[in-house]
């Protein structure tokens, strides 16, 4: 049968297919647009596990934030051509608000989630066979309190989200500390929430090089806490130095602003880490 031009662009918006593959769809399916969706539903299940095994190290990396709770997502994919294209862009944004809007704290409840007449899974497979590269929802994590700020890096590559346990006047103090987070990767807000494999490995590391020196084999252990000591200093957030003045930490930036104001939780990807 003959297929009308209007047909194949509707069909093309309904599912994001090329033109061709929407004109070969509806040919096949003698112009039955539910079982044109589903060929070209199967081509990109098919497309997605041929590509299964292949590594996606490009993506979009996005913040946002609603109601005091804040949302980082990475949908990635295996070249920077498509992570840069405006269509993938909004793909991972419409993930990205879907899942603000439901308060997805996981990948797997995001993945769940209903997404323009499916489901965001199915629309990442359906978006695989449309670009023909792996795409995968790599990261999404929540935070949520007084105050969220987000940051996003130039280019999508990097995202913040940072909660703070008090409102605040000024918008830049929580900007300056989701900057301070993408700039400096912090491995937690304080000492006391470095996890314990972090603090044993790291002791480990300081009574090796220690030993390497030549220091004493009693002297081993103060020499590491020492290192230790340094360590969380470098690696913390709120004992970091901050980044805009760095003779002040990050914690005493806060205090300047109020005695009260501190960090409950941050959430950072990077493409590149």
């Amino acid at each position: 049968m003959a297929i009308k031009a209007a047909d194949v662009s509707k069909l093309r918006k309904m599912t994001g297919a090329g033109m061709m593959d929407c004109k070969k769809a509806l040919t096949e399916a003698n112009g039955d647009f539910d079982a044109a969706v589903d060929a070209i539903r199967k081509k990109g299940q098919l497309v997605a596990s041929k590509r299964a095994d292949r590594e996606a190290t490009e993506g979009c990396v996005l913040a946002a934030t609603k109601d005091g709770v804040g949302i980082v997502v990475a949908l990635r994919c295996e070249t920077d051509f498509v992570a840069k294209n405006e269509s993938f862009v909004a793909f991972a944004k419409s993930i990205l608000d879907v899942a603000l809007e439901n308060g997805a704290s996981s990948i797997e409840e995001a993945n769940a989630l209903p997404l323009d007449g499916s489901t965001v899974a199915e629309q990442i497979v359906d978006q695989t066979g449309v670009i023909g590269e792996k795409i995968e929802l790599a990261f999404l994590e929540k935070v949520a309190d007084a105050t969220v700020v987000p940051y996003i890096h130039p280019g999508n590559g990097l995202a913040v989200v940072v909660a703070l346990n008090k409102e605040i006047a000024d918008e830049q103090v929580g900007k300056d500390v989701a900057m301070q987070v993408a700039a400096m990767n912090p491995v937690s807000i304080s000492k006391d929430d470095v996890p314990a494999d972090v603090v044993a490995h790291e002791l480990e590391i300081g009574k090796e090089k220690a030993r390497e020196e030549g220091k004493p084999e009693a002297m081993l252990d103060k020499i590491a806490q020492g290192r230790l000591g340094k360590f969380f200093k470098e690696n913390t957030l709120l004992a970091q130095a901050f980044i805009k003045e760095n003779k002040q930490s990050v914690e005493q930036y806060l205090k300047a602003t109020d005695k009260d104001l501190t960090v409950t939780a941050f959430k950072r990807y990077a493409l590149a880490d």
